[in-house]
């Protein structure tokens, strides 16, 4: 299953509390991205190209209320900032 079928999925799952708890992650996530993104003076064009992507998927990715959100690609993003991803669960 893709990932906006994938969200979907869990969405109907989980009810819209789930759902806005995890808007609310990809925000922050969202933020932390942009953040990385001033502070190393790098833009969304150049962000794109250090990813091996396109600026619309650099968008996608900065824009907090699009749920669509792969590992591979916030990996990469990090990776493309010299930042490293850590998850946790709590």
């Amino acid at each position: 299953m893709g990932d906006a079928a994938d969200h979907r999925a869990a969405r109907g799952r989980t009810g819209t509390g789930a759902t806005a708890a995890l808007l609310a992650v990809k925000g922050r996530l969202a933020a932390q991205l942009a953040a990385a993104m001033r502070e190393r003076g790098v833009g969304k064009a150049a962000l794109a190209r250090r990813m091996g992507t396109s600026r619309s998927a650099v968008d996608r990715l900065l824009d907090g209320a699009n749920p669509a959100l792969t590992l591979a690609t916030l990996a990469g993003a990090a990776r493309a900032l010299g930042k490293r991803l850590r998850i946790e669960l709590d």
